[in-house]
């Protein structure tokens, strides 16, 4: 979870009222953080805030606590209002970035009057909203520039690898090839694109350049001080939506300061591609007029304002809250609180109709609505009543097995990744190499490995989410095709959930515990993978059998299947070489997966 710095006095600055240190600790509450330390430093109480929300970018600053702050305590009510006037700034992208960093977004934010404070929490939110919202730049990466060094218009461009700038922290000017070797950041953050063709550069029309994204700001423009007036706010990545919010975030925190919001004009090329198409191409349609924007497969959107502050909307029924909630709470009471939290609220027909901050995008479920009228009520105004239940409570004693075998896996120096359940046919089996993508029945050749059928969305949000898995090893090696920076060895192992057809079933479905381990280094081979499961198979108490077989996913001659009491229930195997690729990975991998019901017994470990 994020954790940050915030000066006491600066927070009460921007909330126009002061408390005590203990009256803080309640405060903290309401935007979702806990006050993990406090400590003085030149005569100034600092607090370090823990928020407990990973979907609320929002809150990860002074500004946003402060303003959260604000509204909980009645001081300001209803929908936050930021003017956005336009300016006839305009950015232009380049077609050759649709398969390198496709988006970028833009605002300026004039008038600020930037103190060390202010400074260090701007800073401070555009570092943790790319590196915990934007997956440490993969998905979301931020530069603020010093407009009044800028020359409109500006150019989002691929630009070749010997090309040069002097980079944020640096006196001379580098390659952009050097700034990836050299350069600090250029370091942690150039995996992201040091395998494309070109570089993305945003320049201005000078050709001076402002950033490489997402690796590190230009000198020149980059470096934002106290005397600094007006901003350039920038923001890349892969999910326009995405981008869209987190630009949202920024700017109304600059805002918070005193900025005027101004938007800027981004002109995008003909025919390019569109990530998460039909979730984009929705979102648009409800804000711009339908014949704004058309899709054949591809996206023709030529002009974009941004930011786009336009409010969400969400309806949630009056009584649902109150059930829930385990509250008497008129329809009133239920609007002023909700009024607290920052929607602008409609009663109609037993009805909460809304408009909530287009900074928030975790409203999602009526039970998102009914978090913040409990936040705005007070965890601790409600009075704990003890269930009154025929039965006594206990743990599950599957899940405790779970849960032993995890800490088993970890006493082997093996490190717990827990991935998504929802997936798509590509990875499931495309990337696998399995023939049968196209033909699942083909897969009962596999012993259930995978099933031989894939449960799919009839509606899926987006093509990357389309179905539920049913084997693990996919997201293991994604996992690892998005750490091949990290050092090796990388030895990781997951306990979760497969989804399998089970017609017998009332929903013709059965999710099965399951146990996979990879292990990725050079010099990785089958026995070692072996040795793993022979620990595991010991400690259960457990003797298996390996029986040699063929499987596209392994390389022939290095595959067995685990047979436990004449059933298979796992295979074991070195990686095939053209698995690897499709995933993007250069290292070896050896690794096994097996059920984890057919090893339970009572007791067990």
């Amino acid at each position: 979870m994020p954790k940050f710095d915030v000066s006491k006095s600066d927070l009460e600055g921007l909330i126009g009222k002061s408390f005590t240190v203990e009256e803080w600790e309640d405060l903290f509450l309401y935007a979702k953080c806990e006050l993990d330390d406090v400590w003085e430093e030149n005569g100034e109480i600092y607090f370090k805030a823990d928020s407990k929300d990973t979907n609320r970018p929002d809150l990860w600053s002074a500004e946003g606590i402060a303003r959260q702050i604000r509204w909980a305590l009645g001081i300001e009510k209803g929908l936050p209002g930021y003017n956005v006037e336009k300016s006839d700034v305009t950015v232009y992208v380049d077609e050759k970035l649709k398969d390198i960093r496709p988006y970028g977004v833009y605002a300026i934010v004039e008038g600020l009057k930037l103190d060390e404070e202010a400074l260090k929490q701007m800073i401070n939110l555009q570092e943790k909203v790319a590196l915990t919202f934007g997956r440490r730049r993969r998905e979301v990466a931020i530069g603020v520039f010093d407009f009044d060094r800028v020359k409109p218009p500006l150019y989002y461009r691929a630009a070749e690898k010997t090309e040069k700038f002097v980079p944020l922290g640096f006196t001379e000017e580098l390659t952009l090839e050097e700034i990836l070797e050299k350069h600090e950041k250029g370091r942690e953050y150039g995996h992201l694109i040091k395998d494309k063709p070109y570089y993305p550069l945003l320049v201005d029309s000078e050709d001076k350049v402002l950033s490489m994204p997402p690796v590190i700001n230009s000198e020149i423009t980059g470096r934002v001080t106290t005397e600094t007036k007006n901003v350039f706010v920038d923001v890349t990545g892969w999910d326009l939506r995405k981008i869209m919010l987190a630009l949202n975030v920024v700017v109304t925190a600059l805002a918070e300061r005193g900025g005027k919001i101004r938007s800027v004009k981004v002109v995008y090329p003909q025919n390019i591609d569109v990530y998460e198409a039909s979730v984009i191409i929705e979102d648009l349609l409800g804000k711009h007029k339908p014949e704004d924007v058309w899709i054949k497969g591809m996206l023709d959107w030529p002009v974009v304002d941004t930011p786009d502050l336009t409010p969400k909307s969400f309806e949630v029924e009056l009584d649902y809250i109150r059930k829930l909630a385990g509250l008497e709470l008129s329809d009133g009471e239920i609007k002023e609180l909700l009024e607290r939290m920052m929607y602008e609220v409609k009663l109609e027909d037993g009805k909460a109709k809304l408009l909530y901050p287009a900074f928030r995008d975790d409203i999602m479920h009526a039970r998102d609505v009914l978090e913040d009228v409990l936040i705005a009520y007070g965890y601790n105004e409600i009075e704990p009543e003890e269930p009154r239940l025929a039965v006594q409570g206990r743990g599950d004693k599957f899940v405790e097995f779970e849960d032993a075998v995890r800490e088993l896996m970890v006493g082997y120096g093996l490190q717990e990744v827990m991935t998504f359940n929802l997936t798509n046919r590509e990875a499931q089996y495309s990337k696998m190499h399995l023939p049968c993508a196209e033909h699942p029945d083909e897969c009962s050749n596999y012993f259930n490995h995978p099933p031989s059928e894939l449960v799919e969305i009839e509606n899926p949000i987006s093509p990357k989410w389309s179905a539920l898995r049913n084997w693990l090893l996919p997201s293991l090696l994604d996992f690892l095709s998005q750490n091949t920076h990290e050092e090796y060895p990388q030895k990781i192992f997951e306990v979760g959930k497969a989804t399998l057809i089970d017609e017998g079933r009332e929903t013709k479905t059965v999710s099965e515990s399951k146990l996979a381990v990879a292990l990725a280094h050079p010099r990785v081979t089958f026995t070692e993978a072996k040795e793993v499961l022979d620990s595991v198979m010991r400690h259960l108490g457990f003797e298996y059998e390996l029986e040699e077989v063929e499987h596209p996913s392994f390389i022939p001659g290095r595959v067995g299947k685990i047979v436990v009491r004449g059933k298979a229930i796992g295979i074991i195997g070195e990686v095939h070489p053209t698995v690897l690729g499709n995933w993007g990975l250069e290292m070896p991998v050896a690794t096994f997966e097996l059920f984890l019901r057919p090893l339970y017994t009572e007791p067990y470990l």
